[in-house]
């Protein structure tokens, strides 16, 4: 008695619990694959040129916190570009220097997940004193 009573349960109660399971799956699984994937980070990009519009190889580039915060270097390389990967999602300032001569600042760059924002830095050569 207690067999039959155990398949019929079995089969009345099995597949909804299933059909349940499955769909829990299918719902939640794609979700956490995409966050998985999902870290939060993005990069800076760009290229330093000269007044001439040619790019500079080996300007230092600082890029910090829009507030200031956390300034971060790199240079440069034989094309005028620079990356700064793995950055939080916010907003940064980035500048570059020279040979005595700086870039104004790009302000508030917005960085966002998982994206590449571009930026060109224009390096002004500085004015010579009047005579």
């Amino acid at each position: 008695m207690i067999r039959p009573l155990r398949q019929f349960l079995v089969c009345v109660f099995a597949p909804p619990a299933i059909l349940v399971l499955a769909v829990s799956l299918f719902t939640i699984l794609p979700q956490v694959a995409a966050r998985a994937g999902d870290t939060g980070m993005g990069t800076v990009a760009g290229t330093v040129i000269n007044s001439s519009g040619k790019p500079v190889p080996g300007a230092r580039v600082t890029l910090q916190g829009a507030d200031g915060t956390a300034p971060q270097t790199t240079q440069t390389n034989t094309h005028g570009r620079f990356f700064f990967p793995e950055l939080d999602h916010g907003y940064y300032d980035v500048r570059a220097y020279s040979n005595g001569a700086w870039s104004g600042w790009k302000h508030n760059v917005e960085v966002k997940t998982g994206k590449q924002t571009e930026v060109e830095l224009r390096i002004i050569p500085p004015k010579k004193p009047a005579e």
